[in-house]
């Protein structure tokens, strides 16, 4: 009887554990995935992670870590959220006994303004705490992370190039010029140069020149070497402006035309930009002698003068003055020779 009894236990016993472990036991969900609405956006621009579970859960902790450097947390549908500062902790559990449940949940991030430069980044997703609507099934915890790759990037602005001097251009003349690399938000470049040509000129014999003087003191001719190291140099970000100061001389007159091109040497020297500049060389304007005339050591000086109204009226005053003498001296004369009768 007792040998019976234990046998029954333990049959009891075994048939607890099958059932119990029936309710208990794990299951791994293979069609979990996370996708985001956009793979590129703009700063200031939001996009959605959406982790779908591929079935009915009533319970899940979703884990989705972010870059803080180019990311902020925004909102989330489909749960109790906690952003943490680079991880949004979003749990469910749903409190109808299965009536509610979700086959995903969306969280979304935007990508935070003034950033300047591409920022390759991505999310991380992981997942434990996973169950079917009625708990009667649990999931195995997603420790490994499913990446989605997202790329913020500026709305760039192709870069512009100008040539400007003031004036005009004589030959064999040093002329002053600059040119000007410029973009309100240009991309972002490690090893760019300045190349330059003269595709036209006046005649075969002609020359031109656009000395530039580097750091080191030295003239460089950029439409021989054209500017900037072997390698290259940086350039790129928010309202970018690189001037060069430059000296052009032309060895004879008529028009030039130069062609200047900005070249990636990291991609194969690809154009980044490029145009052509026409440039009309005039004559150098000739200096015209200084001379003094001189008289001629011939010529003789006038022996007479124009008489002016003024020594008129001094000849008319003298005459004057004689006719009145003449008179006195006449009348002392009548007068003396009355006197002696």
């Amino acid at each position: 009887m007792k040998k019976l009894f234990s046998i029954f236990t333990i049959l009891i016993l075994f048939f607890t554990i099958i059932s119990v472990s029936s309710v208990t036991s794990a299951a791994t969900l293979d069609n979990v995935k996370a996708e985001v609405s956009k793979a590129k956006i703009a700063p200031g621009e939001e996009v959605n992670l959406t982790v779908s579970f591929g079935k009915d859960l009533g319970a899940y902790t979703i884990h989705a870590a972010y870059d803080d450097a180019v990311f902020e947390y925004v909102r989330s549908e489909g749960g109790t959220d906690n952003d943490t500062g680079d991880k949004v902790i979003l749990t469910y559990h749903d409190t109808t006994g299965g009536t509610n449940p979700r086959t995903n949940a969306v969280i979304t991030f935007k990508a935070k303004t003034g950033l300047t430069a591409s920022n390759p980044t991505d999310f991380s997703v992981t997942l434990t705490g996973m169950s079917n609507p009625d708990a009667s099934e649990t999931y195995d915890d997603i420790t490994t992370p499913i990446i989605k790759d997202v790329l913020v990037e500026p709305n760039y602005v192709n870069y512009s190039l100008s040539l400007d001097y003031t004036g005009t251009i004589k030959k064999n003349e040093a002329k002053d010029m600059k040119l000007t690399t410029a973009s309100t938000m240009g991309k972002n470049y490690d090893h760019v140069r300045l190349i330059a040509e003269v595709t036209a000129k006046p005649k075969d014999d002609a020359t031109a020149k656009l000395l530039a003087t580097d750091n080191a003191g030295t003239e460089i001719d950029i439409l021989q070497s054209g500017w900037g190291e072997a390698d290259g140099y940086a350039i790129g970000g928010k309202d970018v402006k690189q001037e060069l100061l430059l000296k052009g001389e032309f060895n004879t007159d008529g028009k030039y035309t130069v062609h200047i091109k900005l070249i990636d040497r990291e991609n194969s020297d690809a154009v980044i930009a490029d145009k052509s500049f026409d440039i009309t060389v005039g004559e150098k304007t000739a200096e015209k002698p200084t001379t003094t005339t001189k008289p001629s050591t011939d010529e003789k000086l006038p022996t007479t003068y124009p008489q002016t109204g003024t020594t008129q009226y001094v000849y008319i005053l003298l005459a004057v003055f004689a006719l009145l003498v003449l008179y006195f001296v006449l009348r002392s004369q009548k007068e003396a020779k009355r006197y002696k009768l």
